[in-house]
């Protein structure tokens, strides 16, 4: 049977929610120049976007197939479709934060939906972890078009120009044609539903004993502390483009877009690479590769001299190096989401892609508000050498990690085989 509708479904669903939820580096710097706001205050609103996704997820996750998956992610589409209709109209720092919010919300049920259907449509785990590196990589597109998307509209003429607010009329109508696809789109959720009924209360136990698992737990902790680490370089890179590299905002946004580019590579050339080496090996390398970039690429925008910047081909050299380390830490996330999820059956896909959100959202919003605070005190240098110390903090997760998936596939096996 094929899927390829709501493939492509959730491939646009990934698209349209990559734009909005990584605005937030952009939104950052244009609240600053267009609303007075400092660099501390305006890393809450990485908490607005972050904190809807876990409590929601906290609160929905196991109850999402009571939902359906198909009509939680219409719900979603329509509450982004709204907001970002009223956003131009309604432009404030405190809009800004109910935006973000809203999207948050939204993505909650995006997520943990897409992460649970693709337990639907593949048919075996080699599948199931090509299709999520995929869906990944084309996450990272998104972000690379909402770069290019919201500097369009970025006016550097006017310091205080409220024009950017204009492409949330455009995302608005993406958000409509997302929507109609999926609500024209059949998903036969049979095999979730027909699954034997719990209550709520026993549901939410079962997801909270198998967030106390130590194999999961320390996916918890990975999860974590890798989103920590591409959230507060994501959402802080067109700021650090802008006040350290001296680069026009409109040019800022733009080069933050390397980042994207390079994630987006990384996750699709480790979706072949996967198949072929041990998941383990290949991130031990990317984190070992990350934390030389970044000793090698600081200190080239310290270097950076004073000359004035009007494009890419005037632009520093630390403008280009910095957003490669995108590249090797991209395959992380998708590599361990996949590990995890399929070594669980079917019906637990929805209760750990809740576990998944919850924790990469408390992670965004610790990285977030860590690197703002940093980048306000001691500059946007001291701010992106911080990130050495939760890279070296995940490569101790990843051994663990490692280690406790050999002991459970081991148990499996033994199991299998009648204890012989």
């Amino acid at each position: 049977m094929s899927h390829w509708k709501i493939k492509l479904s959730l491939f646009l669903n990934y698209f349209v929610f990559a734009i909005l939820l990584n605005s937030v580096g952009t939104v950052i710097l244009q609240v600053q120049s267009n609303y007075g706001v400092s660099e501390s205050a305006a890393s809450v609103l990485e908490a607005f976007k972050d904190l809807s996704i876990a409590a929601v997820s906290f609160l929905v996750a196991s109850y999402i197939t009571r939902i359906g998956y198909k009509n939680a992610m219409l719900i979603a589409l329509g509450l982004v479709t709204l907001a970002c209709a009223v956003m131009p109209s309604l432009g404030s720092f405190a809009m800004t934060k109910v935006l973000f919010a809203v999207t948050g919300t939204s993505f909650a049920l995006i997520k943990v939906s897409v992460y649970a259907t693709l337990g639907i449509v593949t048919e075996n785990k080699k599948e199931h972890a090509s299709l999520m590196n995929f869906i990944e990589s084309f996450f990272m597109i998104g972000i690379l078009t909402g770069y290019f998307i919201f500097s369009a509209f970025v006016d550097d003429t006017r310091t205080q120009s409220d024009s950017w607010l204009k492409v949330y009329y455009l995302l608005a109508v993406i958000s409509a044609v997302a929507f109609a696809l999926l609500f024209i789109t059949k998903l036969d959720e049979s095999a979730i539903q027909s699954v034997e009924t719990k209550s709520f209360v026993r549901e939410f136990t079962d997801m909270i004993a198998l967030a106390i698992k130590p194999l999961v737990l320390v996916f918890i902790i990975s999860a974590f502390t890798y989103v920590l680490i591409e959230q507060s370089i994501m959402s802080w890179l067109p700021t650090f483009n802008s006040k350290v590299l001296n680069l026009p905002t409109a040019l800022s946004i733009q080069m933050a877009s390397i980042l994207a580019a390079s994630t987006a590579l990384g996750r699709f050339t480790a979706g072949i690479a996967l198949r072929k080496i041990h998941w383990f090996a290949v991130l031990t390398i990317c984190l070992v590769a990350a934390a030389v970039l970044v000793l090698i690429a600081i200190p080239l925008a310290k270097a950076s001299g004073e000359n004035e910047v009007t494009g890419w081909s005037t632009a520093p050299l630390g403008a280009f190096v910095f957003p490669l380390i995108g590249l090797f830490i991209a395959p992380i996330y998708p590599a361990i989401n996949s590990v995890i999820l399929s070594t669980l059956p079917a019906r637990q896909h929805g209760p750990m892609s809740g576990l998944i959100v919850i924790f990469s959202a408390l992670g965004g919003t610790t990285g977030s508000i860590i690197t703002g605070h940093i980048f306000e005190s001691y500059g946007g240098e001291t701010a992106f050498y911080f990130s050495l110390v939760p890279i070296a903090v995940l490569a101790v997760c990843l051994f663990l990690f490692n280690r406790l998936q050999k002991k459970s596939e081991a148990t499996i096996e033994l199991t299998s085989t009648g204890g012989h």
